[in-house]
């Protein structure tokens, strides 16, 4: 499921990337519970980390349920290749949630990748979920920011290509660049992500599993 060598994991990108999966699209009638995970480490030694891996449900903007998953970095980090360090610890964070949640928001790329299959589609492939990438900023595509209203969308381009959106969340703060991934398109991930919205610049579900995972982090070190 997660190739364990960078050539193997561009081969798997390179077919992840051709896929046209059936796009998801949420209800219209009812709120769906959107999932979050984020990853931080600490390192260990020259060449290791540990590595805290944290997953939310937020349903009608309560946090139903978390998970914590605790382990080592498999790789270094390398552009483009985020999968080797973080997807099986990602994986075993999300499947450990009670709830399942109808859409994950990632803390990477998704289709704003040389072979349009960063790990927020690769994750969502393997959990066979609809993710969302949110990050601070593209990976390689590129656009101009939007206005400062909160909610305001602009276009991230990659190869002419619409792979994703610069959106602000908060007003007076830097946009954030919103990735679609898997089964979701650049539409459907901004709606996600401002659905998901609380008061803070980051969607609730990401700033939540974020600070489990630091929490769990600071934990270990004490």
């Amino acid at each position: 499921m997660w190739p364990e060598a960078a050539e193997e994991l561009v081969r798997e990108q390179e077919t992840l990337g051709s896929l046209a999966p059936a796009p998801w699209r949420p209800p219209a009638a009812e709120p769906v519970p959107i999932g979050g995970c984020f990853l931080c480490f600490r390192p260990l030694a020259p060449g290791r980390d540990a590595a805290f891996a944290a997953a939310v449900v937020v349903e009608q903007s309560r946090s139903v349920v978390t998970a914590v998953s605790l382990g080592e970095t498999a790789a270094p980090y390398v552009r483009g290749l985020l999968a080797l360090r973080e997807g099986r610890l990602l994986e075993a964070a999300v499947r450990s949630l009670d709830v399942v949640p109808a859409v994950l928001l990632v803390n990477a790329a998704g289709r704003d990748h040389p072979r349009r299959a960063g790990l927020a589609v690769q994750l969502g492939a393997v959990l066979d979920l609809p993710t969302v990438g949110v990050t601070h900023r593209p990976l390689l595509a590129e656009g101009t920011w939007p206005g400062d209203e909160r909610g305001a969308a602009s276009p991230l381009l990659l190869d002419g290509e619409v792979v994703g959106a610069w959106l602000r969340t908060r007003r007076g703060a830097r946009p954030l660049a919103v990735h679609a991934a898997w089964r979701t398109d650049p539409e459907t991930a901004v709606e996600i992500a401002l659905a998901s919205l609380g008061p803070w610049r980051t969607p609730e579900p990401l700033r939540l599993a974020r600070q489990l995972a630091r929490v769990a982090r600071a934990r270990f070190a004490a």
